[in-house]
């Protein structure tokens, strides 16, 4: 499933291809809080990196942990104006899977990972097609 957010307006974008995986253990998803707001684990793609990689990268750099990932669950873009950026299109693919062994501290000292109650962040993310992320993520 794809879901486009925002209204493309007249100007050029900067894209980003970007690869996040929620983790889901009962009734609460991992997400990372940061000065900004609440983002789900993952990030920007480097120059040749898979979704896989990216994922792995983000995850030990955001929270410290090795991941599993189990299945793409969908992926979304949205067209912002966002406040450093500008003109701004992120395209994220989602995947869930689970958190293994923490190996290491996080290298982002302003990320903080946790899990929390899926009613608790459901309004509270910063970006709308991470928010519909997590929903598709319950609903697997």
């Amino acid at each position: 499933m794809h879901k486009i957010f925002g209204a493309k307006e007249d100007k050029e974008y900067v894209d980003r291809m970007g690869a996040y995986i929620i983790p889901v253990r009962q009734n609460e998803v991992g997400i990372v809080e940061t000065p900004k707001g609440y983002f789900l684990l993952g990030g920007g793609l480097d120059a040749d990196e898979t979704d896989f990689q990216c994922i792995k990268r983000e995850c030990m750099e955001e929270a410290g942990y090795e991941v599993e990932i189990e299945k793409k669950i969908g992926s979304a873009e949205t067209y912002m104006l966002h406040p450093t950026i500008g003109y701004f299109h992120p395209i994220q693919s989602y995947y869930v899977g689970k958190l293994l062994d923490k190996v290491t501290e996080p290298i982002e000292p302003d990320h903080v990972f946790k899990f929390v109650k899926v009613d608790e962040i459901r309004n509270k993310m910063y970006l709308e097609m991470q928010r519909w992320a997590i929903e598709q993520a319950i609903a697997h």
